[in-house]
């Protein structure tokens, strides 16, 4: 059994009816490569899932959440790259000056246009949670390979 599973945490921030998206185009051996992500990384030790957050949005985009709201936590579950919880978070209150990201590009997105653009196929699922609901959601994602196989979601 492997109990030292991934945590990550993913947020999606938002302005004028856009998110904040980062083009993966940048970094060498990315299991992104070349798809549109919200903003995040992996936990540092100690750290809770708002800590994660509030480190990985400063280091990814100069940009200080003044609010957020946690949205659900995803299971993600890969053949390829085991096991991660990621927990998601989206804002529409922050400060600050968008600076350079060194994994990639970061571009404000209209959200009509986001289905358009290359996503993890989950992705897509919570995005339609997202317009669908407002209450805390779990979902797992399970993936062979970059293929979506299942999923399953669970309401709170």
């Amino acid at each position: 059994m492997n109990v030292n599973m991934l945590n990550t945490t993913l947020c999606y921030i938002e302005k004028d009816n856009k998110y904040l998206m980062l083009h993966r185009v940048k970094k060498k051996d990315d299991m992104s490569k070349d798809k549109w992500l919200g903003i995040g990384g992996k936990f540092e030790d100690g750290e809770s899932p708002e800590e994660c957050l509030a480190r990985e949005v400063a280091e990814e985009t100069g940009l200080t959440l003044n609010s957020k709201r946690y949205r659900g936590i995803v299971t993600f579950v890969s053949d390829e790259y085991g096991t991660e919880f990621m927990h998601l978070f989206t804002s529409d209150d922050f400060s600050g000056t968008i600076k350079n990201c060194e994994e990639g590009e970061l571009v404000w997105i209209d959200k009509s246009r986001i289905y358009d653009l290359n996503l993890w196929e989950g992705d897509k699922i919570f995005f339609r949670l997202f317009e669908e609901t407002d209450r805390f959601f779990s979902l797992k994602l399970i993936y062979h390979g970059n293929t979506l196989v299942d999923h399953s979601i669970n309401l709170y």
